[in-house]
């Protein structure tokens, strides 16, 4: 296999697993809407994905490290996905669909952290950017969310179903085409990655990336709700997110080239400034259209964020655990954000409303902020990784 012919599959694989994560993230709350489920019962369902997720993250990261696979771990999360999905969509009670999407989300939730550890690994070899195979993402997303936004608007809500098993199937036959990313290297020692997660400088980085992700996880799982609470349609939801992932490109673009010249923790602080005044915003509108102009903020705010997180966490992260602390960083940012965010907005949104949960995001999203910014003002260099200092 030629290298050009692994970097197109790769951006091929992340386009249409990326798809699939716009699905989840746009269009399921709607689907379970259009079932009959409450705000709360909607809550819940969210909650445990990133409840799932801080073990299945862990696990799957942790036997990929071990046995120095990315491709053999990708195939048995994708093909679980699509099992699992058939089960969640013929799921005829709550109790019963709660089970089936934590099954579902036990092979779903991990993919996105491996996808990004075989990312990294391959642009050790090949000199690419990060950004130019993550675009992919972003335009598979944005895809998505308008392209199936459209379709569900004519066809009707219950079309979901049909959508996600379509991409959950492509990727399975796109991830049987890669090349494995670890087919060798170096073992990795379980005992050292104890030694990088119990740093207090690790862990505290990792406290107040909870902290803003849970702002952020705000809007992912009530974003939907909170448009058809102001009288948008699925169309309009759908180019909202649309607007979000296409707003990240240029953003992922100028990082890969100037983003050596910023400093990590003053531009995760910038990040949290501008989630806060993005959830203000939001918190304060009438209007649904004007969901679509607010949108754009995701390049300064998650785009900006994700960008250099994983820039930030590759520099004191060996190869050997590449998959580990990927999946690491994936529970803080996703899956014990995400649970924070499902179970308690789910709660805000059904007593008092959208608004108040977008002004609590904005709250959030300030203090994580200053706690960036601080931690950059009071940090001793010396207490720096070796890999970050050098």
């Amino acid at each position: 296999m030629t290298m050009k012919t692994r970097d197109s599959l790769l951006k091929l694989f992340t386009f249409s697993f990326f798809m699939t994560m716009g699905i989840v993230v746009t269009f399921f709350p709607l689907y379970f809407d259009y079932k009959g489920y409450t705000k709360i019962q909607i809550g819940l369902l969210y909650a445990i994905g990133p409840l799932i997720g801080i073990a299945t993250n862990l696990l799957w990261g942790y036997l990929s490290d071990r046995f120095q696979t990315v491709k053999k771990i990708m195939i048995i999360l994708i093909a679980g996905q699509l099992v699992t999905a058939l089960l969640v969509f013929t799921a005829g009670w709550f109790s019963l669909l709660y089970i089936c999407l934590a099954m579902f989300f036990f092979f779903q939730q991990p993919v996105n952290s491996l996808n990004d550890s075989q990312l990294m690994l391959s642009i050790r070899t090949s000199g690419k950017s990060y950004a130019s195979f993550r675009i992919w993402g972003s335009i598979g997303f944005a895809v998505s969310a308008g392209g199936f936004g459209m379709l569900l608007r004519y066809y009707g809500t219950g079309l979901t179903p049909m959508l996600c098993l379509l991409t959950i199937s492509c990727s399975l036959i796109i991830v049987f085409l890669l090349k494995d990313a670890r087919q060798s290297g170096k073992k990795m020692e379980f005992g050292g990655m104890i030694n990088i997660i119990r740093s207090r400088r690790f862990i505290w980085f990792l406290l107040l990336v909870i902290i803003m992700s849970v702002s952020h996880r705000f809007n992912d799982g009530f974003l939907a709700l909170y448009m058809r609470q102001l009288g948008a349609s699925d169309s309009l939801i759908g180019y909202a997110w649309m607007t979000s992932a296409l707003s990240e490109i240029p953003v992922f673009f100028f990082l890969s080239k100037q983003g050596h010249r910023f400093k990590e923790l003053p531009l995760l602080a910038f990040a949290g400034v501008m989630y806060a005044v993005r959830f203000l915003i939001m918190g304060s509108i009438h209007n649904p259209s004007w969901v679509i102009g607010i949108q754009l903020m995701h390049s300064l705010t998650f785009g900006i964020f994700l960008f250099t997180a994983n820039r930030y966490i590759s520099q004191i992260i060996p190869d050997e655990y590449r998959s580990s602390g990927q999946a690491i960083f994936a529970v803080a940012w996703s899956s014990v954000a995400g649970l924070i965010s499902g179970t308690l907005g789910g709660w805000i949104f059904d007593s008092s409303g959208g608004s108040t949960v977008y002004y609590i995001a904005a709250c959030l999203s300030i203090v994580s902020a200053i706690g960036f910014l601080g931690t950059h003002l009071f940090q001793n260099d010396d207490s720096l990784p070796a890999r970050q200092r050098s």
